[in-house]
């Protein structure tokens, strides 16, 4: 059995008007929410308070201490100004130019250079060794064969049986010998240590009979070299 319904009961066909009326209740409610005026409950007289009665507030004064400045010494007072009577003569004080005049002849005073002064250097030690003649080579071997002729020429020239005439104990002897040989080659400042004072004199006198030899040279330049050398003497 089929039910029908009333077409008039049918609600679906007002839903749009519901839809609006609600719309319109809802504006309604709004409008008189924000249009409500309330008022704050009067509690009480608290007294009336005087607003525009100012308000002081405390300033602080600062005051800017500038820095003493010493006084400047007022300016030394002009020197006294005499007045002269044209009759009588001043005499001027004539300043003199410093400038040097281009035609007047400058003097230039030369300075001799001061020369130089090597002291004595010691044969180890010194640039150009001392030549003795007949010594060729290098610097070693000029040193070499310069030992070598010294000795040479104290052993030929040295009276050995001085020593034994002396009464000396017997053994070796020792002789310690040193000079110099100066700017131009000559030997001076003959020194000797010996164990008895006529074998020293005999030392000194075999020395200075050395021959002139070509002068050391340090820095290009002649020097004094000094020469030390040891001798042993047998005593028998």
């Amino acid at each position: 059995m089929e039910i029908k319904k009333n077409p008039k009961s049918n609600l679906e066909n007002y839903s749009k008007l519901f839809m609006q009326i609600g719309l319109v209740l809802a504006l309604f409610i709004t409008y008189a929410a924000i249009e409500k005026k309330t008022y704050d409950r009067n509690i009480g007289d608290l007294g009336s308070a005087n607003m525009t009665a100012d308000m002081e507030e405390e300033t602080v004064i600062t005051e800017r201490i500038e820095p003493v400045k010493p006084k400047t010494p007022p300016p030394p007072a002009p020197e006294k100004i005499e007045i002269v009577e044209d009759e009588k003569e001043v005499e001027e004080t004539i300043i003199e130019s410093t400038e040097t005049d281009e035609t007047e002849a400058v003097e230039i005073v030369e300075v001799e250079e001061v020369e130089e002064v090597i002291e004595d250097v010691s044969f180890m030690i010194i640039e150009d060794v001392p030549v003795f003649p007949g010594c060729k080579g290098n610097k070693a071997e000029l040193k070499k064969c310069f030992s070598k002729k010294v000795q040479k020429h104290f052993s030929r020239k040295f009276d050995a049986d001085l020593p034994n005439e002396l009464g000396l104990s017997a053994g070796r002897k020792r002789v310690f010998i040193g000079f110099k040989i100066d700017k131009t080659g000559n030997i001076v400042n003959v020194q000797a240590r010996a164990p008895h004072p006529k074998i020293k004199s005999e030392v000194v006198k075999v020395m200075k009979q050395l021959p002139r030899m070509k002068p050391g040279k340090q820095r290009g330049k002649p020097v004094g070299v000094k020469y030390s050398i040891p001798f042993t003497l047998i005593v028998e």
